[in-house]
């Protein structure tokens, strides 16, 4: 039977599938009411001539845009409409908020990852660079497209809540407040420190063991050997140890994030004054900053106790450096290969080493 009949045949099924977002189970199901438009060479020789390094830049600013963006319209629906006549919260929660930046790392990560590999962080992009050979070529262009995706997120957010942003700057300054601080117009936008959080030694390391957290959960996400994690999971793992992070430590400030803050923090200065980054003691470089060595202890920390470089290197994820025979040295220094008693087989050796490890075994038990 040729290639059309089948294919003819194939329509007389029932349970056909129309185009749309059918296609993101095309490893289940193939078959559609309309097949799928060919692919023209124009197109092929279209996306052969795109820069990747330009992909990979837009990538990045528009996962960045995707995860501030949701976020900080959550934050300016709580903060304008802080209260009614009752006193309690009108719309918003630091719940909703929590939401809010998980999902959008999520569609961040699902939309923008297989273009760019989805760090949308600088700390992310440094330790990368240092731990998994990311080119540092790359780190200035990713840090800047990460920022400058910040950026445009706060700027699209100021021009769409600017009717209610300029009625609560007026309102502000009618009161002799200020348009920045907590709770002020820039707080929309940016993290501030509440009125009675002057210890920077307190608000530094809050700042350091909230990252440091989320830095573990998302090296764990990212590390092959591990048996709990999906890759259809990750983006909703690493979105929830955000959001938890936000639930947790939202009320006591937490940035998180070098490029979420620096890129609407320069937004909050724009509208509201340069007070963004000289206020509260100078705080915005702990939300702008920390988030770098704490990620860098996070993974100093998971490459030094948790990380199994040998199961990587049994699932077929990565390679010792000086091939077989680097591999079968170890296993014959550590005692796999004569216990075994396979010396011309070291991936089976390996295998074995694997079976004999009783922390892994009482972990999946």
């Amino acid at each position: 039977m040729s290639r059309e009949e089948q294919a003819h045949l194939s329509r007389l099924h029932t349970n056909d599938l129309e185009l749309g977002y059918t296609e993101a189970i095309q490893k289940h199901v193939s078959r559609h009411v309309v097949p799928p438009k060919a692919v023209s060479q124009r197109k092929l020789d279209y996306e052969h001539w795109r820069p990747r390094f330009l992909r990979e830049c837009i990538a990045e600013a528009t996962g960045v845009f995707f995860y501030v963006f949701p976020g900080i319209a959550a934050i300016a629906t709580f903060t304008i409409n802080s209260t009614d006549s009752l006193g309690v919260a009108a719309f918003g929660s630091i719940l909703q908020i929590g939401w809010a930046f998980s999902l959008g790392i999520a569609f961040a990560i699902i939309t923008c990852a297989p273009t760019s590999g989805g760090h949308f962080n600088p700390a992310v992009t440094i330790c990368l660079a240092i731990w998994q050979g990311f080119p540092w070529k790359k780190v200035p262009h990713y840090i800047f497209s990460q920022i400058f995706g910040s950026f445009a997120a706060g700027l699209l957010m100021v021009g769409m809540y600017w009717p209610e942003l300029s009625a609560f700057k007026a309102e502000t300054l009618a009161k002799g407040g200020s348009l920045t601080g907590f709770g002020s117009p820039a707080s929309t936008l940016c993290t501030f420190p509440l009125r009675t959080q002057t210890n920077q030694g307190y608000l530094f390391m809050t700042e350091f063991f909230v990252d440091s957290f989320i830095g573990i959960v998302i090296w764990s996400c990212l590390d092959p050997a591990n048996p709990f994690v999906t890759p259809a999971s990750v983006p909703f793992t690493i979105g929830l140890a955000y959001g938890t992070m936000i639930w947790g430590f939202a009320g006591i400030s937490v940035s998180t994030n070098l490029a979420r803050d620096l890129g609407t923090r320069i937004v909050a200065a724009i509208f509201f004054g340069s007070g963004a980054f000289t206020d509260d003691n100078g705080y915005c470089w702990i939300a702008i900053l920390v988030n770098v060595p704490a990620t860098l202890f996070a993974t100093s920390f998971y490459e030094a106790v948790l990380r199994d470089s040998l199961k990587m290197i049994g699932n077929g994820r990565a390679m010792h450096k000086e091939g077989e025979e680097g591999l079968k040295r170890h296993l014959s220094k550590v005692g796999a290969i004569n216990k075994a008693g396979m010396e011309n087989s070291p991936s089976r050796d390996l295998k074995k080493e694997e079976t004999n490890d009783s922390s892994y075994n009482g972990s999946t038990s």
